[in-house]
């Protein structure tokens, strides 16, 4: 006859074995698919990519040291209209907040807009987000008195992405650069103004596009 407290203890055992079983089978183990999934595993590359590139004129950008869900970040169009980062989805993002009371911000602003000139294109954007949140009419008569026919007049009156883009990367002032892959995922933070438009921006770009140099 089995021992009383020996039956409670195989008892306990198989249903903890039974639980384990199914939690696996809900939530996933984590190495492969389910709910553990790491989103960004398949930017593990690209983030190598800009690493390795990251010299010269953009030494400054910094590549995380694994890739990771870009910020949820909402902002107005050129229309009007709300625009997400998320609507970016399938090309390479060089995602710049700026704004026309940041002396560093103008300075890099005609770099940016020829990047866009050079490399814009279906699989990649510069998207450069105007911060004013007073005399909302100022940004884009800057862009427009200092030439900068390129970008698109994007803007955040309200104030809602510079802390979010704060509390995510650790950049406490401004120009600060997320670079955001097709997947959403951000593979380098930039704090601070770069050379965009220069050879070692060029070629970090392409290198983060998987584009020979």
């Amino acid at each position: 006859m089995m021992n009383p407290k020996r039956f409670a203890g195989a008892a306990v055992g198989a249903g903890l074995v039974t639980a384990l079983a199914a939690g696996l089978a809900l939530y996933g183990t984590g190495l492969g698919g389910g709910n553990g999934a790491d989103p960004c595993a398949g930017s593990a590359a690209a983030l190598a990519r800009v690493d390795a590139a990251s010299r010269g004129d953009v030494a400054a950008m910094q590549a995380p040291e694994r890739a990771r869900p870009a910020p949820e970040l909402a902002f107005r169009g050129p229309e009007g209209a709300e625009v997400r980062l998320s609507d970016f989805r399938g090309r390479l993002v060089l995602l710049n907040l700026w704004a026309t009371w940041c002396a560093p911000c103008k300075a890099e602003m005609p770099a940016l807009d020829r990047l866009e000139g050079q490399l814009g294109a279906k699989d990649f954007s510069v998207v450069a987000v105007n911060l004013d949140t007073r005399n909302l009419d100022r940004p884009t008569a800057w862009l427009r008195d200092n030439g900068i026919a390129r970008l698109a007049a994007y803007a955040d009156p309200g104030g809602r992405v510079l802390p979010l883009v704060q509390r995510d990367t650790g950049s406490p002032g401004l120009p600060t650069t997320l670079l955001v892959d097709p997947a959403g995922c951000t593979i380098g933070v930039m704090k601070g103004p770069a050379e965009w438009s220069g050879p070692d921006g060029l070629r970090l770009i392409r290198a983060a596009l998987g584009r020979a140099s």
